[in-house]
């Protein structure tokens, strides 16, 4: 199939199976343009498979072939605009099979099957945020709970291995994040893992409510803009998947940082440095998967997606508390 540049025509080359080229200079007559554009063309046909008689012969031949038959031909070959437009034309607006707008320009797939893995991996989010909040609220305002991972070797260790139990179940959820039932399963044990060591940072905390709720608030503010805004510019064809190799050696500095700052106990400036250095990258996170879960999740991913955004609300929360803890 060859479209010429115009966008007036897709020829296939049936007309001439002898003959390797005509050009639109020594077409005859019946080869009238139907735009103007196209008596600009070089060439009509090519690429044809066996070798080439001399041109004359050539225009004596399509000369024998009566009228008739080259608009049957034609009305056969040449591709209507309106068929070219609907081949080539992605999802848009005003397309009923689609039922949805499109996300992004040039979207190939159907938007209601991108908005409904959409839709799922924000409820799958949700009910991890709603668990972290209840887990988290138990952990600070019953203080027993606290005292006892603090006063006593067995709470010590099991807050250690609170820490290391998301790291642990990362591995074996990152092979069956999509194998039902053991995804939701691996899941429910990662979330509730880093809620309970979430809500004992926090409870650690002095100040606990004040600091805690402005924290939460920001990052409230902060993730639901940053989500509005990534969705607002993948529909005007920005892409940020560029972000990924920037973000990830940020990552690597923080954590290079955070083991100096374990060793060799820093200051309060320091402490707010890497605060704001740490919430500017994970804010540049939450950009990066909210494109991703637009444009390049699959739909058996819900899971790994919803992970993503996830840990990225959750280290943004704890960024946001070091500044705060650090000023406070």
């Amino acid at each position: 199939m060859f479209f010429d540049s115009s966008g007036t025509y897709a020829v296939l080359p049936r007309l001439f199976p002898k003959a390797s080229m005509l050009c639109s200079a020594c077409q005859p007559p019946l080869f009238k343009p139907l735009s103007p554009s196209f008596s600009n063309q070089k060439a009509l046909f090519c690429s044809f498979f066996y070798p080439s008689p001399p041109l004359s012969n050539l225009r004596t031949q399509t000369e024998k072939k009566s009228p008739d038959f080259f608009r049957e031909e034609l009305s056969i070959l040449v591709i209507a605009p309106e068929q070219k437009k609907m081949w080539t034309q992605p999802y848009r607006k005003s397309d009923l099979e689609a039922g949805a707008r499109p996300l992004y320009p040039l979207m190939l797939e159907s938007p209601e099957l991108r908005w409904a893995f959409i839709r799922k991996v924000y409820s799958i989010l949700t009910i991890q945020l709603l668990a972290t909040i209840a887990v988290g609220a138990v952990v600070v305002f019953v203080h027993p709970i606290a005292h006892f991972f603090v006063s006593t070797g067995a709470g010590l260790s099991l807050y250690i291995l609170l820490i290391l139990m998301p790291f642990l179940v990362m591995l074996p959820l990152y092979f069956y994040h999509q194998k039902h039932p053991f995804n939701y399963l691996l899941l429910g044990i990662f979330t509730l893992s880093l809620a309970f060591a979430v809500g004992l940072t926090c409870a650690f905390t002095s100040g606990t409510g004040k600091v805690i709720l402005e924290s939460v608030i920001l990052t409230t503010v902060v993730v639901m803009s940053l989500t509005l805004y990534t969705f607002w510019a993948a529909k005007r064809g920005h892409d940020f998947n560029f972000l990924g190799p920037f973000l990830f050696g940020a990552v690597l500095v923080l954590v290079v940082f955070a083991m100096i700052q374990i060793f060799f106990p820093l200051g309060r400036i320091s402490v707010t440095i890497y605060g704001c250095l740490a919430s500017l990258i994970f804010c540049g996170y939450i950009i990066y998967d909210t494109d991703n879960l637009i444009k390049r999740f699959s739909y058996d991913e819900y899971i790994w997606a919803a992970i993503c955004l996830y840990l990225d609300i959750i280290n943004l929360f704890l960024a946001i508390l070091t500044i705060f803890r650090a000023t406070d």
